[in-house]
This record gives C-alpha cells, sequence and structure tokens, in this order.
C-alpha cells in the first residue's frame, strides 16, 4: 500500500516518453538496462529462488518516497536508483518475469512493470493503480502472477472496509481534484464487500517452514481503513528461519536482522501477514 505514514514515494526530476505515458530519467533508463544484463548473469529452476537473488542485487538501494507522485497525470514511473517497499517488490516481480526469457530487454521490462502495477494490467489513470496491497494481490491472482496463499497457511478471514486514502485526502496530491478523488471512491466502493484473510504471528510462526524464498509477504494493519502498511519478499537465511527482504523506511533495501515473526512484533498495530506466491 503506498500511503503517507508507511512506503512514501518521491518526485524526481524526470523526463516523460511516449506521450508522456512513461516517466524515465536517463539515469533510470542507463539503471534498467544495467540491472537486465546484470540478472542475464543469474539462473534459477524455482522462481522463488530467482525473485530472491533479483532483490539482492538491489540491497544498499536508497528508500526513497512518493516515486510514483508525478502529478495529476498518472504516468508508468520507471526508478530504480530509489525504492519504496511496494515498488521494490513491482520492479523485483518485472525482473524476474522477462528474466525467464532468452532475451529480456527494456520494452519488455515496461510492459511487465504495467502489467503488474495497474489493474487489469492497463494505465488507465491515478485510480487504475494498484493502491491498496490487498487488491493488488488479487488483481495479480487473477493475472496467474501470484498465489494468495494466506489461508493455505492458516490465515483467517476478516472484514474490513478500506477508506483509507479518500478519508485522508489531504495525504494524497492527486485527490486534490474532484474527478481523481470520485474515482477513488468508486475503488474503494468496488472493494468494500471483499474479505480479507490475514496470518496471525502466532500461526506464522507454526507454519513457517511452509514458507519458500520469494514469496510476497505484506504485514497487515489494525489501523482503520487500511488493509497494510509494508510488503517484501520472504528469505530462508542460514539460520533457517524466515527473514525479509525490502526496502527498508530505515534507508535502504536491506534484510531483516530478526527473523520475520520477531520483526512482527516491533512493529505497532501490526495484526499479521497477507502471503502472495509468485506462480510464473
Amino acid at each position: 500500500m503506498r500511503i503517507k505514514l508507511f512506503c512514501f514515494l518521491s518526485i524526481l526530476p524526470i523526463i516523460s516518453l511516449r506521450a508522456q505515458t512513461i516517466t524515465c530519467s536517463p539515469e533510470n533508463r542507463n539503471a534498467v538496462d544495467a540491472k537486465i544484463e546484470e540478472i542475464k548473469g543469474i539462473h534459477h529452476d524455482e522462481t522463488g529462488d530467482l525473485l530472491v537473488a533479483i532483490g539482492r542485487t538491489f540491497i544498499g538501494t536508497p528508500y526513497v518516497a512518493q516515486t510514483l507522485e508525478t502529478g495529476s497525470d498518472e504516468s508508468l514511473v520507471i526508478d530504480l536508483e530509489g525504492l519504496d517497499c511496494t515498488t521494490f517488490v513491482e520492479n523485483v516481480l518485472a525482473l524476474g518475469i522477462i528474466g525467464k526469457n532468452p532475451n529480456p530487454n527494456f520494452d519488455e521490462f515496461v510492459k511487465k512493470l504495467e502489467k503488474i502495477r495497474y489493474r487489469d494490467g492497463k494505465l488507465k489513470g491515478y485510480a487504475s493503480r494498484l493502491h491498496y496491497f490487498t487488491e493488488w494481490v488479487r488483481d495479480n491472482e487473477k493475472k496467474g502472477l501470484v498465489k494468495d496463499i494466506t489461508a493455505e497457511l492458516g490465515g483467517t478471514e476478516i472484514s474490513k472496509e478500506l477508506n483509507f486514502m479518500t478519508d485522508h485526502r489531504s495525504l494524497y496530491p492527486a485527490l486534490k481534484e474532484e474527478n481523481m478523488y470520485q474515482e477513488m471512491i468508486a475503488v474503494e466502493e468496488s472493494v468494500k464487500n471483499q474479505s480479507l484473510c490475514v496470518l496471525s504471528v502466532e500461526m506464522l510462526k507454526e507454519n513457517e517452514a511452509m514458507i519458500v524464498s520469494g514469496d510476497i509477504i505484506a504485514l497487515a494493519t489494525s489501523i482503520e481503513g487500511l488493509d497494510v502498511t509494508h510488503t517484501g519478499f520472504a528469505i530462508r537465511m542460514p539460520d533457517n528461519r524466515i527473514h525479509l527482504l525490502h526496502a527498508s523506511s530505515k534507508g535502504a533495501v536491506e534484510i531483516s536482522e530478526l527473523p520475520l515473526v520477531d520483526y512482527l512484533k516491533k512493529i505497532k498495530k501490526n495484526t499479521g501477514v497477507i502471503m502472495a506466491r509468485p506462480v510464473f
């Protein structure tokens, strides 16, 4: 979830391409090309292992907030030089998908990133971006890219209305425009009857052995109107515990020092996790 409290994205000096559909600086275009060359040398049979290997190449990349907020005209922002928790996951997924092809390239990366980031895979304005991460999971499950495994791990269904964005309109510059605001109200209305499945910390601890490296972990919250505050990838470390590979608001992409179960206990208002397994 891209919200002002946690995974903030920042505006960068940028140039626009393709009739302002894509926003990418020359430096980021070079960064994407360099990353594509780098992942050509990464070979793993398992999707999860591939994603973790790609994610590790970003360790140390600065955490930067609000990189997707480019104004009222939504564009596909491409930025590998500064990542928040969600853009880290999205970029690694896009690179993982094209990394399975013999000759990955920039245009292919752009298409996959749009497919992942937007409802039904199409950029159609600000409200078409998958702002709420539970909708992100559902939409990408429909696309055949991930599978929600929360219930399989012992998750419990809960009812929760998602309206954080419109209830905190002032936090989102794009929502100052009345038409954008009304579009987001419609989005929130469309998902209000969809239940959430959350895996408690206790059940996570009990079933930790079922989690594999590369699983997507989203941190559920008790904050009113909000589903998720943070996300990243599961990574099994030499201690045989699951840790979190993520873009940390502490400053950069990193692997959590603590195992995930212990890490979650330190997160205020955390209610557990939502788990999605990449299946491409």
